[in-house]
């Protein structure tokens, strides 16, 4: 083995070692933290405030339909928020002069990010002024991710809760994870990322003369306090086209690894609380093994078809192919969607592991809050299984799993993949969609092009938002097909999670006996894992051998 692979892997390992790192030292005092402000009783006056404006009783309990309804409505009212930013942009102040976003691109992007996807079916510095980018887009960067929170938490409610048959309230869970956890994480990323070069500004565009003397226009814009809450809040996208590939965005390959980390922060940490909550630890670190176990042999893979091809187009060099493969193993682990390379150039098989990463249902460990309740479900589905194998009635942390339950977990899983193979066949199926599609949005033809609109509905369905970079997206059929896509994508299987988290709710806890099952014990972790990769091998598996493993084996 030649010094520069041996170098190469040391790098790997010392890189991973970081994080791995930083991700335990944050574990216990960032879960433990998360938990006392979901469980506690005080309020900040500022939330107060917010509560007499709103008219909410912060102290009223509320059903799983009431708690849907918050849900739906607050995300509705953001859609239509979005959208009116977008096509009054050219009368809002720091437009830069740009013009209306046309209907179709301001409907999918209001989806986007609404539902925590960051889908941009354009480019954004030449598209979007800095009012439509922090008054609109940032500020769902923080709510999208603080009702993903909500609902995790509304369902680990419904686990430790005794037959009260409420799950919380949206409107004080919303609020306290947007104030108390993203706001001073994202102030203190913000500060790190200026530090290290990313820009922060409202200066406009720029007009310089290059070494070579062209004429060149160099954006700027308040990318640093956008960038840190894009990747803490799981959003994704960015705030230039290049994403976080642009020396703006991601300077240095020390802000590289920071950004990685704000990416996983809260979703690694998202298990201690739900074990402080119910009232056992040891469900949070079998949870979390679960986890990483998966992140990591996803990574390894990842790194190991990007080394052995060779290539390093489409990537940054700062960063190489380990910098790459670990920013974009997690960033569609996570369901954040921003990526630092260019996934039309991986590999076949480097990009497959990419679309494996989402369809695993991005719960290793998924995106705030989603990844904790995406997996959860997966749980009640490990469990029902192995009572099957033993003739016992289900339980999970002193609940029933009953007909009920079983139903609504597996409805959750379905959701996804269901809009997933439905959208990209439809793609194919409808011949003048699909003449446009191979006309104008597939720039390979071919097996790679089949893996990008694949990829495409893979990263709407699961509110990931990352993309192969090589498909034109802002087409009538593909802004409104991936925009339902990520609606329902999102809002699905919210209302599954709630309506068991209700359910949950409403039961009484039984005691532990000899039979009852350990779900704290490696033999549940190595059992969640068999069920993820069963359930996504049986869904997948067909599709992906028309697209990324055909091209892979030629």
């Amino acid at each position: 083995m030649g010094s520069d692979s041996m170098t190469g892997i040391w790098l790997f390992v010392a890189q991973l070692a970081t994080l791995v790192l930083l991700l335990a030292v944050a574990y216990r005092p960032l879960g433990d933290y998360m938990a006392r402000v979901y469980t506690s009783d005080r309020d900040l006056a500022v939330e107060r405030g917010v509560y007499r404006l709103i008219g909410v009783d912060a102290r009223a309990g509320q059903t799983w339909p009431a708690y849907l309804r918050g849900v739906l409505a607050f995300s509705v009212i953001g859609i239509l928020l979005v959208y009116a930013l977008q096509r009054l942009q050219q009368f809002l102040p720091y437009s830069l002069g740009m013009p209306a976003v046309p209907e179709g691109t301001a409907f999918n992007t209001a989806i986007s990010f609404v539902t925590n996807t960051n889908w941009q079916s354009y480019s954004p510095d030449a598209t979007l002024g800095y009012t439509v980018q922090f008054a609109g887009l940032a500020v769902q960067n923080f709510v999208s991710a603080a009702v993903g929170m909500a609902v995790a938490v509304a369902l680990v409610r419904g686990f430790a809760s005794r037959s009260t048959g409420t799950i919380g309230n949206f409107w004080v869970d919303m609020l306290r994870g947007t104030v108390r956890i993203l706001l001073p994480l994202a102030f203190v990323a913000a500060i790190v990322l200026i530090v290290g070069g990313a820009a922060q500004n409202f200066n406009g565009f720029d007009h310089v003369t290059t070494l070579t003397g062209a004429a060149q226009s160099l954006p700027g814009g308040p990318v640093a306090s956008q960038e840190a809450i894009k990747l803490l809040g799981t959003n994704g996208g960015g705030f230039f086209n290049a994403n976080s590939a642009h020396p703006f965005e991601n300077p240095t390959a020390w802000t590289n690894l920071v950004e990685v980390l704000l990416m996983l922060i809260i979703p690694f940490s998202l298990p201690r609380a739900f074990g402080r909550m119910v009232g056992d630890k040891r469900q949070g670190y079998a949870i979390l093994a679960t986890m990483a176990t998966l992140f990591v042999v996803s990574l390894v893979a990842m790194t190991l078809f990007e080394a052995s091809s060779g290539s390093m187009e489409g990537k940054e060099t700062a960063f190489g192919v380990l910098g790459s493969t670990l920013f974009n193993t997690t960033s569609t682990t996570t369901s954040t969607g921003a990526v630092n390379s260019m996934l039309d150039s991986y590999s076949p098989l480097g990009g497959m592991m990419a679309l494996i990463n989402m369809m695993l249902g991005e719960i290793v460990p998924g995106g705030v809050g989603s990844g904790l309740y995406g997996i959860l479900v997966i749980a009640v589905i490990a469990v029902f299984v192995a009572g099957l194998m033993v003739g016992r009635t289900p339980e999970y942390l002193g609940k029933k799993l009953g007909p009920r339950e079983i139903k609504l977990a597996s409805l959750y899983i379905l959701t996804t993949p269901t809009l997933v193979l439905l959208g990209t066949g439809l793609s194919f199926a409808i011949p003048a969609v699909r003449a446009d599609i191979e006309k104008t949005s597939i720039l390979n033809p071919g097996l790679h092009g089949f893996s990008e609109v694949l990829y495409a509905f893979t990263s709407a369905a699961n509110n990931n938002g990352s993309a192969f970079a090589g498909l034109t997206a802002a087409t009538p059929w593909l802004n409104t097909a991936l925009g339902v896509a990520m609606f329902l994508g999102r809002f699905l299987p919210i209302v599954f999670v709630l309506a068991l988290a209700g359910s949950l709710a409403q039961q009484g806890r039984v005691p532990a006996t000899a039979g009852t099952l350990p779900t704290h014990r490696p033999q549940f972790v190595g059992l969640m894992i068999g069920t993820i990769l069963l359930v996504s091998a049986l869904t997948y598996f067909p599709v992906l051998a028309l697209g990324p493993l055909a091209e892979g084996l030629q």
